[in-house]
């Protein structure tokens, strides 16, 4: 009997084992976690440096040409792509562990579909930022490089999520196709054995079957329709001549 591996929508079915190197090593985990680090930057640098009081008005406001909805909408976007990425870093791990294809296949639809939306919305991010910074005119009081390193992870966002969607269309496409299940081969039979397994004549030569005839046999039993009617049996009747003798 020879077993192999068997895998569905790019995971080992459940019984396989989780090695946890080979799991760090895979490029679906280094790219998530580039993705969860650049989110992180994006959104802790506007946090921390994103945010300056002008010397004509004590509010603060967002570094990007004072356009609070810019930084609000970078916050947003970076704080969201984190806490994904640490769920989908938690299904990566739950899914080996399950046999049910059908779940498989939810989890990777939900992981094409955030990853193809979240690359869109890291664009839309990284152009409204870089247009809300072209037309920032004075950067004398501004950390000049806190928005440029969120400009530059937002764009590098836009790559890792990309890659994110192009393995998790991958895994969609294989589904369950590239399923290997244990394959068990016969053993050979056993020459040996005074029992063939099955029985088959060599040859058969059919006879025609012919009846014998025979004759009549006598009987000695009166046929019973060539008997007379039936007559009655008649008593015979005293003789009335006939006189006792006196004594």
């Amino acid at each position: 009997m020879e077993e192999t591996s068997a895998t569905a929508y790019g995971s080992s079915l459940a019984g396989g084992g989780f090695n946890v190197q080979k799991f760090i090593r895979q490029p679906l985990t280094i790219v998530r976690l580039l993705s969860w680090l650049f989110a992180m930057v994006v959104f802790a640098c506007i946090t921390t440096e994103g945010y300056i009081n002008s010397i004509h008005s004590p509010d603060a406001k967002c570094v990007f040409n004072q356009n609070d909805s810019a930084c609000h909408y970078a916050v947003g976007i970076g704080v969201i792509a984190f806490l994904a990425c640490v769920g989908f870093l938690a299904l990566d791990v739950y899914l080996p562990f399950t046999s049910n294809a059908q779940q498989r296949k939810y989890a990777v639809m939900a992981d094409l579909g955030f990853s193809g939306v979240w690359t869109f919305l890291w664009f839309v991010c990284f152009c409204l930022l870089a247009n809300q910074w072209s037309h920032t005119l004075d950067i004398r009081m501004i950390p000049a490089d806190a928005a440029r390193a969120t400009i530059a992870f937002s764009f590098f966002s836009i790559a890792t999520w990309a890659i994110l969607t192009y393995l998790a269309l991958g895994r969609f496409r294989r589904g369950v196709d590239d399923i290997t299940l244990p394959t068990y081969s016969e053993a050979p039979p056993d020459t040996r054995t005074p029992y063939p397994p099955t029985y088959a004549p060599t040859s058969y030569n059919p006879t025609t079957y012919t009846p014998t005839t025979y004759s009549a046999y006598p009987s000695a039993i009166p046929d019973l329709k060539q008997q007379p009617a039936f007559t009655p049996n008649i008593q015979p009747q005293p003789d009335m001549s006939y006189q006792p003798p006196t004594y």
